[in-house]
This record gives C-alpha cells, structure tokens and sequence, in this order.
C-alpha cells in the first residue's frame, strides 16, 4: 500500500520548515527606501554644488582674466601713402548745342519737333541731333564753331573745316578750290542733308512740304545745284538758286569718341538756348583738393578710380595740379573765399563709356618707399626719455627685447622701421600693448 505525504512532508517522514512571508517582503521595503533616498540626496547635493559657491569660488569667477600681451608681426612690404577725394568724369571737350534762332523764312516760333538723340547715345559725323520747328541740327567734325551762315561763294578758315568735315564722311568739295563755298561744296551739302532725311537750305524760296525735308526740291539731285530760280509765270528770274548752310543748323564737334552728355531739350516746348550738351575725345577726371592736400599731390602718381555707382574701377596718373576756377555768381558761398585747387587725371587706358559724367571715388597714391621696407604698426614704435625711439620684441622664449630703430616713411597704418641695434626680421612679434582678452586676427604669439 502506498505512502501517502501531505505537502509539507516529506519522503522521511519530516516536515519542511517554510519562513513567514512577512518578513521578506518587509526587508524588501527597506532595501528600496534606502537606495531611494540615496538618489534624492545625491541630487539634491548636485543642485546645492550649482547654485551655491563659497565667497573664494565667487571672487574666481568674478575675476578679470589675466593681463594679455597684444602683438603684431614685423612685415617686409612697400609702403604708401594715399590720399582719398572725389572727382567728376567728363570729356576733355564739351560742347553746348545752341539754339541759334529761326533758319526758315515762314517760321515764327523755335519749337522743338524732334529730339533724336538721348543722353549716353554715341554721336557720328552726319547725325541729326534735334529738330526745332522741322529744321535739323546736323553734327560735323571740328574745332571752329560755326559762326555765319555759309553762302555761294563765301571765302574762309570755316569753309576749309566744312570742306575737311563733308570729304570725311564721303562727300567730296569736287573742283572747288580749297577754303570757296562753290558749286562742288553745295553739292556736298546737299548730298549730307539728304542722307539725314532733309532738304538743304538754298538762297531761292524753294518748294518744300512746309517742314523742309525732302520733298519739294530733290535732295542729292546734281541738275538742281546752281539752278535759277523762277519768277513769275515760271520764267527764270535771272538769279541762281544757291545752297545756304545756316549755322544754326551746324554743330561743329572736335575729333575722338563723341558722345550725347545731356539733354535739355523737350519736344513740344520752345527751344530754349541751350538745347544738349555733347562731349567729345577722351575721359579725363577732374578732381578737388584741399589746401592741405595740394602738397602731397604732384604729375606722375598714380591714382585708383572707383565708381560707386557701377563698381567699376581703373587706373589713371595725376597729369596737373593747380589752382581751381573760383565759382561765381549763385554757386559763390562764404566758403568758396578759401584758396580751392583741381587735379586733372587722365585714365592710362581709355575709360568705358559707362564712366561718363559719374562722379567717382579717387585714390592717390601721395607717396611711397622704393621697394619693400620693414614695416610695423605705428602703435608698437614708442619714444623713450632719451630721445631714442624703440619697439619690443618677442623672442621665442617669450621674453620682451627692447630694439632702437630709426623710422622713415608711414602710411595706411604702418611705419617704416630700420635697426639701430638688434636684428629685426619679418614674422618677428612685436609688442603693441596689453589688453584684458585675446586680440582678435591673429596678433597673438
């Protein structure tokens, strides 16, 4: 017959001695309070350590930092000396377009019909510049502004530059004599204000379309040149039909690149005196000096020109220096009573057009060494009791030399240094002063 155990005995007969389940768990319970407020005061020490400090850790922190030598190296370059002012670009000629009074002989008021030209545009030989009351002002090459109307026959200086001006362009005077208005220079007259799109002028009341362009009398049509002129019921009248050049139809304008600078006239309204201004030849700048200035300046620097406006820069030489026009009526001032001087500088290369009548920032280059010096800060060269003049200098070590120099020339912040005694080399540091935080771009040792 089989055993028969209960649950707490075992296979001898004895019982198993199973501890009291409240004991456990309450050991259990201790055992994480502690390690629980272990956590609580580790980090309630933590947040102590942050906020408070002692008076000593205060004043640590509270501190400036220690006393910071600033240097600077010994540089080996050329030094200059510059000079900074403003200038106004412009033409080395500049010519006022003038109205000159009525040409037509049916006209009664100089109004401005067409302006064919704008400001910046580029001017050629035979151009129509503008029209007032259907006449053109026609641009030609040279230097003699015109001063009479041309007629058959006429004699003179300006009919030999009306002569060079029309051969320039492809119309030659044909058998004239060199200087006469004749028949071949007419002739070439013609041919011009035809190619313009008008009819020129002649002595004989001419048939037009009421504006003068070409439309009554043929322009260009050899037969009509010296052609008599028809009096009544068509018979000719014994007097010859000539070409006329009013000169208030001519602008006579020097040679080189020519260019529309301004533009005053205004389609509709009376012509007013001046009707453009045009420039010609090359950019040159006229610049302002103070009195002060004028010394440093003279023919042969170099100058750095910038546009503000368009950034364009470009390299010209100081060709004068000289006392500047004294303003006068209106733009005189009580300012303007102090003695004002100009320099004149022309462009090594030929300025872009975009240059034209801008007002532009000029660097002059006063002064500078002959070739490449030893340079320092003018903040490290100091002068002793002695009337010597001294820099420090760092040496590897870290210790502080004091060298005697002889300084010369200064210029964009630096001055050049020569030594007396000591040896000197570029990369040297030298002392500028001390500070309270690291110098900023590298002058630290």
């Amino acid at each position: 017959m089989a055993d028969i155990h209960g649950p707490s005995e075992g296979r001898t007969g004895h019982k198993r001695t199973v501890p009291p389940r409240g004991g456990l768990v309450r050991r259990r319970r201790i055992l994480i309070g502690v390690v629980a407020g272990t956590l609580t005061l580790t980090g309630v020490g933590a947040w102590a350590a942050t906020v408070l400090r002692s008076p000593a850790q205060v004043a640590a922190e509270t501190a400036p930092p220690p006393a910071d030598v600033l240097t600077a190296p010994v540089e080996k370059k050329v030094l200059s000396a510059s000079l900074v002012t403003r200038g106004k670009v412009a033409a080395s000629q500049r010519v006022d377009v003038l109205s000159a009074g009525l040409s037509g002989p049916d006209t009664i008021r100089a109004v401005v019909t067409k302006v064919k030209v704008r400001p910046g545009d580029a001017v050629k030989p035979g151009t129509a510049l503008v029209e007032v009351a259907g006449r053109p002002v026609l641009a030609l090459s040279g230097a003699l502004p015109a001063y009479r109307n041309l007629t058959g026959g006429a004699v003179g200086q300006d009919v030999v530059q009306l002569q060079k001006a029309l051969s320039a362009i492809g119309y030659s005077r044909g058998t004239d004599p060199s200087g006469t208005f004749g028949p071949g220079t007419q002739q070439a007259v013609k041919s011009l204000y035809a190619a313009a799109g008008y009819t020129a002028p002649s002595s004989a009341n001419t048939k037009t379309d009421g504006s003068g362009k070409a439309g009554g009398e043929k322009s260009g049509d050899p037969q009509n040149s010296g052609a008599k002129a028809e009096g009544p019921m068509g018979k000719p009248s014994g007097t010859p039909s000539t070409v006329v050049l009013p000169a208030s139809e001519i602008a006579f304008i020097a040679d080189g690149p020519v260019r529309v600078e301004s533009v005053e006239a205004v389609v509709g309204a009376t012509a007013a005196e001046k009707l453009m201004t045009i420039s010609a030849g090359e950019l040159v700048i006229d610049g302002a000096l103070e009195s002060f200035q004028k010394d440093l300046v003279r023919p042969g620097q170099k100058v750095d020109i910038l546009s503000d406006r368009t950034g364009g820069q470009a390299v010209g030489t100081v060709a004068l220096v000289g006392p500047a026009p004294a303003p006068v009526g209106k733009e005189a001032t009580a300012v303007d009573a102090a003695p004002r001087y100009q320099v004149k500088i022309t462009p090594d290369a030929p300025l872009a057009a975009e240059f034209a009548g801008q007002d532009v920032r000029l660097t002059i280059r006063a002064a500078s060494t002959a070739g490449e010096v030893l340079a320092v800060p003018t903040a490290a060269v100091s002068s002793q009791a002695d009337g010597r003049t001294t820099i420090s200098v760092i040496s590897k070590s870290g210790k502080q030399n004091r060298i005697e120099v002889r300084t010369g020339m200064s210029g964009d912040g630096k001055v050049e240094i020569t030594p007396v005694s000591g040896t000197l080399s570029p990369g040297d540091r030298v002392v500028l002063g001390v500070g309270r935080a690291p110098s900023v771009g590298g002058s630290q040792p």
